[in-house]
């Protein structure tokens, strides 16, 4: 007898039909006897329904609120599941993320998980019945709701199974496992059967989205080897796992291009120490992360002054903004340019840290292709560009056809 856990996604429980595919899924590891935990996202379309509905009252609604809001997403869909075990007369028991044991710190909208004290959840298995957790939530030590941030389900799943120290962690998604690109984009993309945390965790930070970044983070501390699947057939997976000394042998691992981010500038900034410190220390305390980060220095006559620009996620923007216009009197820059029409186009691969001019040849396929590089950020296994979002897909494909045929 295994625990298991096991990851559903939006599009796996999107509609009625698809939950009893979860269910009889579910239940075919419980007639081996296994015990099941599943954790379940909101319904495809629902969390963002839910969010286009709380900014038509108000652009900027409260984040607690939010967290309020949101969090019925995946409660609607636990219950849904149980339902349809009830259905197929397996016994189950759908539990909040409060519920289940899970305390988080006090951020709304991104809070991170201190602790999980899953009794509740081990009584349940131990009563033979399968446990439906309500995936992206938890609740502070006070007693709040609180939203892990989008993506956050992978998180509960990989959380869960560390504290239950599962004998399995399955991650259902709507494909097959982790692919070289985007195949959606790239016809030609090949699925991985292997890949390392670190380079899972590049890939799920730069776009690709099969998988939350924070929950391959998790995944890499405490040593959570889980598969990546598909709840629409029984094919293999992806295994996300240490790295292995084999993995150095291919240069690039994948592809992925963030089409999520937007760039924001600050013209005119009086340059002088300090100044790119307030402005950080501002964005951090409003909870905000920054991505990649340029400072031009202007040669020209009069007062020494830089042009500093800065990536984050789409969603920020405006509250980006809010910060950064509060610092006008302060720093004194000329103007705030914003730019949402930017992409991020990255190549990630344990390989390149011992095969040289793998840069040159990213630069040189770009240029080939009539693709301007507006800014550059590297790691030791990745290299990320930000270029326009109109040539982003392009740029991806030939950037993949260069590195991986």
């Amino acid at each position: 007898m295994a625990l298991i856990v096991q990851k559903y996604g939006g599009t796996s429980v999107g509609n009625p039909d698809r939950i009893k595919n979860v269910a009889t899924r579910v239940k075919q590891y419980r007639d081996k006897g296994d015990q099941v935990v599943v954790v379940v996202s909101a319904m495809s379309g629902v969390t963002d329904g839910l969010i286009k509905m709380a900014k038509e009252i108000m652009p900027l609604p409260s984040e607690r609120e939010m967290d309020m809001l949101l969090a019925t997403g995946e409660q609607t869909t636990i219950a849904l599941t149980a339902i349809a075990l009830h259905a197929l007369n397996i016994e189950a028991t759908s539990l909040t993320g409060a519920q289940a044991g899970i305390v988080t710190d006090g951020v709304h909208t991104k809070a991170k998980i201190q602790n999980i004290t899953p009794k509740a959840v081990h009584d349940l298995l131990d009563a033979g019945k399968v446990v439906i957790v309500a995936g992206f939530q938890g609740q502070t030590s006070e007693g709040h709701i609180t939203t892990l941030g989008r993506g956050g389900s992978d998180l509960t799943a990989i959380a869960l199974a560390a504290a239950l120290k599962a004998d399995l962690c399955q991650i259902y998604t709507d494909v097959d496992g982790v692919y070289t690109a985007d195949p959606r984009i790239v016809p030609t993309a090949k699925k991985l059967p292997e890949i390392s945390y670190d380079e899972m965790l590049e890939l799920a930070s730069l776009g690709a989205k099969v998988m939350q970044s924070r929950s391959v983070e998790f995944a890499k501390k405490f040593g959570v080897v889980f598969e990546v699947r598909s709840s629409l057939n029984d094919n293999p997976g992806t295994i996300v796992k240490e790295e292995t000394p084999s993995m150095e042998g291919v240069v690039i691992r994948g592809v992925s291009l963030d089409k999520n981010q937007a760039k924001v500038t600050l013209v005119g900034v009086p340059d002088k120490p300090g100044v790119a410190s307030l402005v950080f220390q501002s964005i951090a305390e409003a909870n905000i992360n920054v991505d990649m980060i340029v400072q031009n220095i202007s040669h020209g006559s009069g007062t020494p002054a830089t042009d500093l620009s800065f990536t984050v996620d789409k969603p920020e923007l405006l509250k980006a903004r809010k910060v950064i216009e509060g610092l006008k009197s302060t720093i004194g820059y000329r103007e705030v340019i914003a730019n949402e029409g930017i992409g991020k186009l990255s190549i990630v691969g344990v390989g390149m840290r011992s095969h040289p001019g793998v840069a040159a040849k990213m630069f040189d396929t770009l240029a080939k292709n009539g693709v301007n590089i507006d800014m550059i950020s590297t790691s030791e296994i990745k290299i990320s560009v930000v270029v326009d979002l109109a040539k982003g897909e392009s740029a991806m494909k030939a950037v993949h056809a260069a590195f991986l045929g």
